[in-house]
């Protein structure tokens, strides 16, 4: 077919095609829909909390059970309290990692191939992952699948034996990770942004190295594996088509081979270094096309008071699409394809950042877009009546999902214990959100947005940028490498 008859064709089909949907749509509809304007929010989904039981199992863990009957599913978690920032040691950055991902390698009783194999003919896998300041395991099964796939999950938990082959593969893996990441200033900010803040001496400035993954033995990883597996720190969920009276022999009997002891975390983090006046931290990396931005300050922890009012604060400012930041950096100017701000709340201090890709030739241009910002939601732009309401209601409005599906309440249950929240804390949610004031707005972005401490990291060529960064006059610079240390 000629190109000139195959894009006739082509037209004629798409022509048909706006006539078919012209004819399907109500007459209302086509004569009122106005492309131009943005169309009101919708009702607001109903919020259903589920409820859950409660127990103590035999070996001190404790036990979540929430029935949910509409599918015939089931989403079996053991959360354990602590992570890598609690169990890592600061020359073994990275072994976390290692041990979770060699968990599915091989068991007492089956190798990697039986293990997955075993899974598939189950219908499901198991997952592994141990973060910051929390680990877990589980899956998602069917009802009928669920006793067999606790099973395998357990050998995996008790039985892993961490092959010397395996760790070799792993450790190949992480290296070659390391070294690609060196070539991102995405990559790079996220090493350097929270060593500026932190240090290595606190947890939270630390990441993985080549050094520490190089050094990690099998020796140190099975280790590792028995100091942190263990149940007096584990929270078990199970939601989904089962009763509490049911499961629970299931699980008792699961979990025999699984003997008690462990201890809760204390979460007693290394004090946070004194910040010095704001400063530009510029990390060079020729020929780099964006320069990569983050900027920000030492946050409070998941337990401030001021949780809520943080929240809509940062929706306004750089939470949501159509935030202040990405609205005038990506959506009026162009500098970039997305920008952004949020808090990392933990059990400790976690940080506020803002940040994006931003095209190389405009950093400078960015980088004042971005304090006018940081200023204006301080009170020097004030919030307005729009702001506020759209920031609080997508917060509210997004709530239902987090019980749209078992493994969603699973998550939502088992979050409420690993923060130490109150038990009715989904149900008072709607209500702290809908009380924030404008005024509560400014004062949180004033308390917590440090303009006059502020850490600017900032990724990029710095033959392009640096003279340019200067002529801003927003700050000193000073010059680090891609790990984060003087130049």
């Amino acid at each position: 077919m000629k190109s000139s008859h195959r894009h006739s064709v082509t037209r004629l089909l798409t022509a048909a095609a706006s006539a078919a949907l012209l004819l399907w749509m109500p007459l209302a509809a086509q004569q009122t829909f106005d492309r131009n304007k943005v169309p009101p929010p919708g009702k607001q989904p109903a919020l259903r909390v589920p409820a859950w039981t409660k127990a103590k199992l035999a070996n001190g863990a404790d036990l979540m059970v929430s029935e949910k009957h509409d599918l015939p599913l089931v989403s079996f978690t053991i959360t354990f309290l602590g992570g890598a920032n609690q169990f890592e040691s600061p020359e073994r950055t990275g072994i976390a990692s290692v041990v979770a991902a060699m968990m599915s390698e091989g068991t007492k009783t089956k190798d990697g191939d039986a293990l997955s194999n075993a899974l598939q003919l189950l219908g499901t896998t198991v997952s592994t992952s141990i973060g910051g300041e929390s680990g877990s395991i589980g899956f998602l099964s069917t009802s009928g699948k669920f006793a067999p796939t606790l099973e395998v999950l357990m050998d995996m938990l008790v039985n892993s034996t961490f092959p010397s082959d395996a760790l070799e593969r792993q450790r190949a893996q992480r290296l070659v990770a390391l070294s690609q990441a060196r070539d991102r200033t995405g990559s790079i900010a996220g090493v350097v942004f929270p060593k500026v803040l932190y240090s290595e001496a606190h947890a939270y400035g630390r990441s993985t190295t080549e050094r520490s993954m190089k050094a990690i033995t099998r020796d140190e990883v099975v280790a590792f594996h028995k100091a942190y597996f263990q149940p007096g720190r584990a929270i078990v969920t199970v939601v989904g088509d089962i009763s509490a009276a049911s499961i629970r022999p299931v699980i008792d009997r699961a979990f025999a081979a699984w003997p008690a002891g462990g201890d809760k975390p204390a979460f007693n983090y290394a004090k946070v270094p004194e910040r010095g006046p704001a400063t530009i931290y510029l990390v060079d990396k020729p020929g780099a096309a964006q320069s990569t931005f983050a900027l920000g300050n030492v946050g409070p922890p998941r337990t401030t008071a001021d949780y809520f009012a943080l929240q809509v604060m940062n929706r306004i400012l750089g939470g949501q699409f159509q935030s202040r930041l990405n609205a005038n950096i990506r959506e009026e100017k162009g500098y970039s394809y997305g920008v952004s701000s949020s808090f990392a709340f933990g059990k400790g201090p976690g940080p506020f950042r803002a940040g994006g890709d931003v095209v190389s030739d405009k950093s400078d241009a960015a980088l004042i877009e971005f304090m006018k910002e940081l200023r204006g939601i301080g009170g020097s732009r004030p919030i307005t009546e729009d702001e506020l309401e759209t920031a609080k209601d997508g917060l509210i409005q997004r709530l239902p999902d987090q019980f749209a599906s078992v493994g969603a309440v699973n998550g939502a249950i088992t979050g409420i214990y690993v923060q130490g929240l109150p038990e009715d804390f989904y149900q008072q949610y709607a209500k702290s959100v809908a009380a924030i004031t404008k005024e509560d707005v400014v004062r949180v972005a004033k308390q917590y947005i440090d303009l006059d401490h502020l850490a600017i990291v900032i990724v990029g060529d710095r033959a392009i940028i640096e003279g340019p960064l200067k002529a801003t006059n927003i700050a000193p610079i000073t010059h680090l490498d891609i790990e984060g240390n003087p130049r």
